[in-house]
């Protein structure tokens, strides 16, 4: 099936239609999609996805506790667009995920690690992406923990907040907030299932 994500914004197909869409791609053309979407495009998606309810379970499935779940991601920064986020849920009592930021600029500017948990705004989405709050260790195949107040970091992760709307089953649309403040700021995300 043949889909084009900006042209179905650009359309102004319902949101309905698009997740339907999305929905029925395979893994790799879903990416595709979701990391074709430029900065006007990010920002329509983010306001057409308005009240959509994303849950910690479309980011780590049940079936995935203790791996590690990839969603890989365009952002709207003027370099370094393409990135991926990681998280996990390490047993099933956890109530929130960890998470860290996987890019080609991850040695010069840290792995911005997180906590990925429901949003006390949900107004302005229902998972919240939090660099304020560090997990308590992390699993042997992920970079050490740094603060995201230190060194480079504190440029890119330090005091933000990520909210996340649902686009679709597999495709959530963010934007970056700092210190309680909307950023200019969008990205894309594709959750990463083998197929």
């Amino acid at each position: 099936m043949f889909f084009n994500l900006s042209r179905a914004l650009k359309e102004n197909q319902s949101i309905e239609e698009i997740a339907q869409a999305l929905d029925q791609l395979s893994a790799e053309d879903r990416v595709e999609q979701s990391r074709s979407l430029g900065a006007k495009d990010q920002k329509k998606l983010w306001n057409l996805c308005e009240g959509r309810v994303v849950t910690l379970e479309q980011i780590v499935p049940d079936d995935r506790v203790g791996q590690t779940v990839r969603h890989l991601g365009r952002n709207t920064l003027p370099a370094f667009k393409i990135f991926e986020k990681r998280f996990m849920r390490a047993n099933a009592e956890q109530v929130d995920l960890w998470g860290y930021n996987e890019s080609p600029t991850r040695k010069l500017v840290g792995p911005g690690y997180f906590i990925c948990r429901q949003s006390d705004q949900p107004e302005i989405g229902s998972i919240v992406v939090d660099y304020e709050k560090l997990p308590p260790e992390a699993p042997e195949d992920w970079p050490a923990i740094k603060p995201n107040e230190a060194g480079v970091s504190r440029l890119v992760y330090a005091y933000m907040h990520d909210y996340l709307r649902k686009v679709s089953e597999h495709v959530t649309i963010g934007r970056a907030y700092r210190k309680g403040k909307e950023s200019p700021n969008y990205f894309t995300l594709c959750r990463w299932d083998e197929e």
